[in-house]
């Protein structure tokens, strides 16, 4: 059982010196001389039989005694009770003041996203992750785990296309967002074959840089605009869970199809593979466009999806490295790649447009 807690010095003086003053306050005093008189009528009347049964000692006036005794304790009792929450808030369990700081309101879930943020999220407080909290000081603590986070909306018939031709849409998204960024085997550097199975093969551009960079990364040919991928032998997942945020709409395309923008941020706590137990996390936020073309208007594969553009911006790795892998960066490491050279960003904020986040620069946190 906890000790309680110990009330500060200057509140128990304070409620000495209220106590004292009140204690003079209720002391007998010296009746005055009109008061002896109006007693002494009384007492005469009284003598006499003038005054009425019970005048001064029935139930409505021991009563109100009574009242007033108890409204006395407890108005003292009181008193102290609000003296110390004023003087030390933290003594009162919970968060009844509204601050929004409780411990059990910055882990508690966010409702789904249905907005383009307009913000970055709110600072949380800067715990430092560890294996058993891998999320501790981000404010993805708060968001959805894994494939949860990836809502498809209700489909619905737009411009020409069906209900069931934009469900098919949705769901051969959420899967390409699933199989490049969630998938263990991916994240782990394996060949995403599930992924680039999902992308028309007669769409050779997108297909030949991807495959390119699996096989022979190179700046021109970066498998992480795609795929999330980690080096094996340098870090691992820290637990099972990865954290995402954000947002899947449609409507009618160009090319008699279903078009599908996705916007979502990945976040991947890691540990090195070296024994040591110090967790980081990265980053990574993906903007997709996709279109599911009409096979009978287009040359294209039935079910399968045509990209128009997809990009990524990574947090918390290093920069100008181009083997195909994200590099996390820990805090007791010393840095060997050159300073950045981008502004410092937050790598949460997904407010922005993409495009202006894609320098090399200095994250504001983790």
């Amino acid at each position: 059982m906890s000790e309680d807690p110990k009330i500060p010095d200057d509140v128990w003086e304070q409620f000495a010196r209220d106590t004292e003053r009140d204690i003079k306050d209720s002391a007998p005093k010296e009746p005055s001389a009109r008061a002896r008189e109006v007693a002494e009528r009384l007492r005469r009347q009284e003598a006499r039989g003038e005054l009425p049964e019970g005048w001064r000692t029935g139930p409505a006036w021991q009563q109100k005694k009574s009242r007033r005794g108890l409204w006395g304790v407890l108005g003292v009792a009181l008193a102290v009770v609000v003296a110390v929450v004023a003087v030390k808030p933290s003594l009162v369990p919970g968060d009844p003041f509204g601050s929004g700081t409780s411990s059990e309101s910055a882990s508690s879930p966010l409702p789904e996203e249905t907005a383009a943020p307009t913000t970055a999220p709110g600072a949380v407080d800067p715990e430092i992750p560890t294996l058993d909290d891998p999320f501790a000081g981000s404010p993805a603590k708060q968001w959805a785990d894994g494939e949860a986070g990836i809502v498809v909306p209700k489909a619905k018939a737009v411009a020409g296309q069906s209900a069931a031709k934009v469900g098919q849409a949705l769901e051969l998204t959420r899967k390409l967002l699933v199989e490049s960024n969630l998938d263990t085997g991916t994240l782990r550097g394996e060949r995403p074959t599930e992924a680039l199975s999902l992308l028309d093969p007669k769409q050779d551009d997108v297909l030949k840089r991807l495959k390119t960079g699996l096989s022979k990364p190179d700046k021109d040919h970066d498998p992480l605009s795609m795929f999330s991928r980690f080096d094996p032998a340098e870090v691992r997942l820290a637990g099972d869970v990865v954290k995402l945020r954000g947002r899947m709409t449609f409507k009618a395309g160009e090319h008699a199809s279903v078009a599908v923008h996705a916007d979502y941020t990945f976040v991947y706590p890691v540990v090195r593979t070296d024994g040591t137990t110090e967790v980081t996390r990265t980053i990574v936020r993906r903007v997709l466009d996709v279109e599911l073309p009409d096979p009978t208007k287009y040359q294209v594969t039935p079910g399968k999806l045509t990209v128009l553009r997809y990009e990524e911006s990574a947090g918390n790795t290093s920069c100008d490295v181009y083997d195909g892998f994200l590099h996390p960066e820990f805090s007791s490491t010393e840095p060997t790649d050159p300073a950045p050279s981008g502004p410092t960003r937050d790598p949460y904020d997904r407010s922005e447009d993409i495009g202006r986040a894609k320098d090399c620069g200095t994250v504001s946190r983790v």
